[in-house]
């Protein structure tokens, strides 16, 4: 027969389910085995006595073996998971599982020594199919936008951005680095006449961080749109963007996420709020008597970005805030500064954490040549500069970790929000 998902099961009708074995209750006359696939659960109770055949197999059994179970399926009232149970005449064991090294309530670090085993959970198959559906709906979000789709190198010749906190890797008889981010390239596509890109793709970040929203690989979610003159048109494609993707995880997973997760996802309403660096910290003395230095009021200390998710509940009824007007020693050479030497570009804080930095570029190229080397960057970003040499439209973009994403929707650390996490005393499995 040919297999079904358990969510397709109908009752009356004989199946085939292929599924991790993940209760097991072997009594003398019946037993009785909960088999999980990736759409959900169905109890499998077998008459022994009427087929011995099948139960020498499950005498075999253990937790997480894997099997293909075949049989009717029927309604049972008495049944707790759904009010039907399936009826087996025929059973194939494909593995046998030996004692699982890990529990649910493992550390953290025991379940990443194990992270296929524990990647079993309904949690994280739930986690990844959310990512799945927040990142799906940004990309038909941008593509119905007239956005291109590009993927650019991650084996690059030159440090990126800042020329720091990155790999290098030997690159036959010469040394390459591992991308911080696809940024130059993106404004390489704006140079090209692409108009709207975006991208999906690994970011590597060479930081010894030990936080819970730091990793050294991420999936990041990146975006550049052409004749863009304001901030304010960079903040409001992202604004839309987002509150178009978590309608549609609200709508495909809310309730699951709530029940497995005690988490409410929240569609956010548009336009979110947007405050100056200056005027918020004002704000968070008012308020809640933080202050901070003079000289450390250019960028957004920690302490102040996790006041941010109580001061934007409070003063505006959104868990996002835009934060705009940082100091130009704080931000990248490339954005674009505004008349006063103020960089054109924000950081968006969402549940107290910062989720993106985007800007207006600087397209001009003495100008930023110029910003380059104020930073004594320009040997080191030659090529880059040369992207804006020819002609170049004016423009803008920001970008997305998605793993960060996934951490703050549920709840977790980033180490339980990839598939598979790297940081820095983690390369296995």
């Amino acid at each position: 027969m040919n297999r079904t998902y358990i969510k397709d099961i109908t009752t009356g009708c004989r199946h085939s389910i292929s599924g991790f074995v993940e209760n097991l209750r072997n009594k003398r006359t019946m037993a009785f085995l909960v088999i999980r696939d990736i759409t959900g659960k169905l109890q499998v109770t077998l008459e022994k006595e009427k087929y011995p055949e099948l139960a020498a197999l499950v005498d075999q059994l253990t937790i997480h073996s894997v099997v293909t179970v075949e049989g009717e399926v029927v309604a049972n009232e008495y049944v707790k998971m759904g009010g039907i149970e399936m009826l087996p005449d025929a059973m194939t064991i494909h593995s046998v599982a030996d004692a699982l090294p890990i529990k649910d309530d493992s550390e953290i670090d025991s379940k990443m020594d194990f992270r296929w085993i524990d990647l079993r959970r309904e949690q994280n198959h739930l986690m990844l199919q959310m990512q799945t559906t927040l990142t799906n709906s940004m990309r038909e979000f941008l593509v119905n936008r007239n956005f291109v789709e590009i993927h650019t190198p991650k084996l690059i010749g030159a440090a990126s951005e800042s020329g720091s906190e990155v790999f290098e890797v030997k690159y036959f008889d010469t040394k390459a680095y591992l991308a911080q981010s696809p940024q130059f390239y993106k404004q390489m596509a704006m140079a090209s006449g692409l108009d709207r890109i975006f991208e999906t793709g690994p970011v590597f970040r060479a930081e010894k961080s030990y936080t819970n929203k730091h990793a050294t690989e991420f999936t990041g979610f990146d975006l550049e749109f052409s004749y863009v003159t304001s901030c304010e048109e960079v903040m409001h494609m992202e604004e839309e963007l987002l509150a178009y993707a978590f309608a549609k995880v609200a709508e495909k997973h809310g309730e699951d996420i709530k029940r497995l997760f005690n988490k409410e996802v929240i569609v956010p309403t548009v336009p979110f709020p947007r405050i100056k660096l200056k005027d918020l910290y004002a704000e968070l003395e008012a308020m809640y008597g933080y202050t901070v230095a003079e000289d450390a009021k250019g960028d957004l200390t920690t302490e102040a970005e996790h006041l941010c998710a109580k001061y934007s509940m409070e003063k505006y009824g959104s868990e996002f805030l835009f934060v705009t007007d940082y100091d130009a020693k704080e931000r990248a050479f490339y954005h674009m500064r505004d008349d006063q030497g103020v960089p054109m570009g924000y950081d968006l804080i969402w549940r107290g954490c910062e989720i993106t930095t985007g800007a207006v570029r600087e397209h001009r190229f003495d100008v930023l040549k110029k910003q380059a080397d104020e930073k004594g960057l320009a040997a080191d970003v030659e090529f880059y500069l040369q992207f804006f040499r020819y002609g170049c439209p004016p423009h803008g973009g920001f970008g997305l970790g998605i793993d960060r994403l996934t951490m703050l929707f549920l709840g977790l650390s980033i180490k339980e929000a990839e598939f598979l996490f790297r940081g820095p005393n983690r390369l296995t499995p």
